[in-house]
């Protein structure tokens, strides 16, 4: 169960690394040398929008991989959306700039960004099904957990090779060559995931599903006609996980170093210690999960981030790193108080033949409510000279829906808490 868990956390890494580094890029780079014609808040805001694609591709890269996933298995899913996601971010450090080609510059952004996000749409379904559907009932949020921490490795590879590059070039040689190396290194760190997620067996439930012939034959058909309300409610419990990660990681890092003018290798530095702190605390949490609940711990992380938002907020404008730090680890700790049990949680909502589809669109449309939209948002209202507070009020509310999402979701804890003569000893 072990290796499953591994192999799962891994690819799921190398394709969130592939979707953060257009993150960050979009943050510190991509404003002035494909949108060099306006003004460097609306270059921002343009580069912010390219970056917001992905999140509407996302969706729909769940039906289409969801499809594939109850149709053919989740294995092919987990190939085929890591091959074309690491495909296009390589082909994104191959754009040339604004200066070069003119308009067709940030065309090929947003094809590419779309690309990602339609792979990356495939990915998450995939991966937590290799889990959640091999693991014992009362250790599944726990292994589920391992690919939910993936996203934070994925963000801290990322983010370790641009703060690498950022504190070792001058900046002329950061804005010429730099920022799309990590691009570049996209394609060997592809490579690998496919050669290990190759050798990956497919899954106890599909197998029987395949064996007894109750697959859907139209998955996204029968969810939307049968699952319609589930998908919206889990849609908007978690699109606060998504505007709270975006917030510390994507807007924050526009905002530090733009508007408050810090050294862009100290904002990273903050960012990556609060990401690895959500990332050791993910399987953590899993284990209170199996222990507790998912519900519970889901409407724990939305009042943590209502309560948060305000001090996040002022401790970033300070602009002192020791008390942007301790508002960026709250926040995510809050952040993997709820996100460390979806793994686990959105698949035990759905019956097998659809669980592909189903938790996959809930997953992804959330993206688009938090993910696509909270930098947009954040940077339009962050003006002035005193502390954002635009920002803190957005996040309350979204937090608050997703407290109400949540509430009338139901429990799936498995009623055995304790394992069984059955259930298989991890490998």
């Amino acid at each position: 169960m072990f290796r499953l868990a591994a192999a799962s956390m891994v690819g799921t890494a190398i394709e969130f690394y592939d979707f953060f580094t257009y993150g960050t890029a979009a943050a510190l780079v991509l404003g002035p040398l494909f949108f060099p014609t306006v003004s460097p808040l609306v270059g921002t805001l343009a580069a912010f929008g390219t970056f917001g694609v992905g999140f509407i591709a996302r969706p729909l890269g769940s039906m289409l991989f969801g499809h594939i996933g109850d149709r053919r298995g989740r294995r092919p899913v987990l190939i085929s959306s890591l091959l074309l996601t690491g495909i296009a971010t390589v082909a994104v450090g191959l754009v040339p700039t604004y200066d070069r080609i003119g308009v067709a510059a940030p065309l090929l952004l947003l094809v590419l960004r779309f690309l990602q996000g339609l792979g990356l749409g495939g990915e998450w379904g995939g991966a937590v099904l290799l889990t959640t559907e091999h693991a014992p009932p009362h250790r599944r949020v726990l292994w589920s957990s391992f690919p939910q921490a993936g996203p934070s490795v994925g963000f801290l590879l990322a983010n370790g090779i641009t703060l690498a590059l950022s504190a070792t070039l001058t900046d002329a040689q950061f804005l010429s060559w730099g920022w799309r190396v990590p691009f570049w290194a996209a394609g060997i760190l592809a490579g690998a995931g496919l050669l290990l997620r190759s050798r990956l067996a497919e899954t106890p439930d599909f197998r029987a599903l395949a064996a007894d012939g109750t697959r859907a034959s139209l998955p996204l058909a029968e969810v939307f006609r049968s699952h319609w309300r589930l998908v919206l409610l889990t849609a908007g419990g978690l699109s606060i996980g998504y505007s709270v990660f975006y917030t510390v990681t994507t807007w924050s890092l526009a905002y530090g170093t733009e508007q408050l003018g810090i050294d862009r290798t100290m904002m990273l530095g903050c960012i990556m210690v609060a990401i690895a702190v959500s990332g050791v605390a993910t399987p953590l949490v899993g284990l209170v999960g199996d222990r507790f609940g998912r519900r519970p711990l889901c409407l724990a992380g939305c009042t943590a981030v209502a309560l948060w938002t305000f001090p996040l907020v002022g401790l970033l404008h300070t602009g002192r790193p020791a008390l942007m730090l301790l508002g960026f680890v709250v926040a995510m700790l809050a952040f993997a108080t709820a996100f460390a049990v979806v793994g686990a949680y959105l698949p035990e909502l759905y019956e097998a033949r659809v669980r592909c589809t189903g938790a996959a669109v809930g997953y992804n449309l959330a993206g688009v409510l938090g993910g696509a939209i909270t930098p947009l948002v954040a940077t339009a209202t962050a003006r002035g000279d005193g502390p954002p507070w635009g920002v803190a009020v957005y996040l309350t509310g979204i937090a608050l829906l997703s407290l109400s999402c949540f509430l009338m979701l139901p429990e799936t804890r498995p009623a055995t808490a304790a394992p069984t003569a059955t259930d298989p000893a991890p490998a």
